[in-house]
C-alpha cells in the first residue's frame, strides 16, 4: 500500500529553491513514501531537479493559502513548509492527514534567521536530519552569457534601471531577463545599456527556458529576488543586491563566487519605493564585485 506525504510550500520561485535542502531531508527521512509537493504550476520545471519530489499539485501564492485550497486527500503525512499559520496548518489539516509537521503545531516559528535554516530546523526538531548546505541542483559549464535580472517582486528591492544599465555597459556579453510584466524595465535597462533589443529576454522565457539559461550562465546580477537563488542552486557566480532584508536572511551561502551587498540596514520589503539602504550601493560596487567572481 502506497503512503503519502503532501508537503506545502504555495510560494515563488526563491522560496522553492530554499527550501530544497528540507525536501531531501524529507526524501531520505521517509523513502517509503510517495512525495507531493503542493507548489504553483509555473514552477513545474523545477521539482523534478530535487530528486525529492515523485508529484506536484497546483497551489498559487506568494501569500496566505485559503482554507481548504490544497488539492490532496488524506496523506499520511503533511508537512508544512510554506508559513507559521493559521492559513497554511488550516489549508493542511483540511486535507485530513495521519501526522502534520508544521510550525504553530510543533516547535516555535524561529524570527531572525536564515530561510534555509528556518525548515531544516522543524525538520530536526522533529528528529529528521537535514543538511542546510544541501542546495545544489547542478553546475554551470559557464559557456552562457552574463545575466543582469533588474526586476523584484516589490519596488522597495529594485535598484534603479539606471544603475542596472551602467553595470551592463561594463560587461561583455550580456541579457537582460525577467517575466513578462518586467518586459518594460529590461528594456529599459537595455536601451541605456545599448544592448541590442535581442538580449532582452524579459517575457520570452518560459520557467524552463530561464533554468536553463541560468544553469549555462558565467554571471547573474540581481537584487533580491528568486533568480539570486536559481544562480546558488547551479553555482554561477552571483552578485545580489540586497535593501530592506539582510542576506543572513535571504543571502546566497558564503564562499563560491556568491557576493551579497548590503548596506546594513534594514526596511519595509514590500514598501513602494526603492530601499534607502538598497540606494547606498554603487554601480562601481557591483562592478567591482561582478569581475571579482568572475575572474
Amino acid at each position: 500500500m502506497a503512503l503519502d506525504l503532501l508537503v506545502l510550500r504555495g510560494l515563488g520561485l526563491g522560496d522553492l529553491l530554499t527550501a530544497v535542502p528540507a525536501l531531501r531531508a524529507l526524501r531520505q527521512a521517509f523513502p517509503r513514501h510517495r512525495i507531493t509537493l503542493a507548489a504553483p504550476r509555473a514552477l513545474d520545471a523545477l521539482p523534478p531537479l530535487t530528486g525529492a519530489v515523485d508529484d506536484q499539485v497546483d497551489v498559487s501564492g506568494p501569500g496566505p493559502i485559503p482554507m481548504g485550497d490544497v488539492p490532496f486527500e488524506r496523506p499520511d503525512i503533511a508537512v508544512n513548509l510554506h508559513g507559521k499559520g493559521p492559513q497554511s496548518i488550516e489549508a493542511l489539516r483540511d486535507t485530513d492527514p495521519g501526522r502534520l509537521i508544521s510550525f504553530g503545531a510543533g516547535p516555535p516559528y524561529p524570527e531572525g534567521v536564515h530561510e534555509v535554516r528556518r525548515w531544516c530546523g522543524l525538520l530536526e526538531w522533529h528528529g529528521i536530519e537535514a543538511d542546510p548546505t544541501d542546495l545544489t541542483l547542478g553546475v554551470s559549464d559557464r559557456t552562457g552569457p552574463a545575466i543582469v535580472h533588474p526586476g523584484a517582486a516589490y519596488p522597495a528591492r529594485r535598484w534603479p534601471p539606471e544603475r542596472f544599465a551602467e553595470v551592463a555597459a561594463a560587461l561583455d556579453d550580456v541579457v537582460v531577463t525577467g517575466n513578462a510584466e518586467e518586459t518594460p524595465l529590461a528594456r529599459r535597462v537595455a536601451e541605456l545599456a545599448g544592448l541590442p533589443s535581442g538580449r532582452v529576454l524579459a517575457g520570452r522565457t518560459t520557467m524552463t527556458d530561464l533554468v536553463d539559461l541560468v544553469s549555462r550562465s558565467r554571471l547573474v546580477v540581481c537584487g533580491d529576488t528568486g533568480v539570486a537563488h536559481l544562480a546558488t542552486a547551479f553555482c554561477v557566480p552571483s552578485v545580489v543586491l540586497f535593501g530592506p532584508v539582510s542576506p543572513a536572511l535571504w543571502g546566497p551561502p558564503p564562499g563560491w563566487r556568491h557576493i551579497a551587498l548590503w548596506a546594513g540596514r534594514n526596511g519595509d520589503p514590500h514598501g513602494e519605493r526603492p530601499d534607502p539602504g538598497l540606494l547606498k550601493i554603487e554601480v562601481s560596487e557591483v562592478v567591482d564585485a561582478a569581475l571579482e567572481v568572475t575572474s
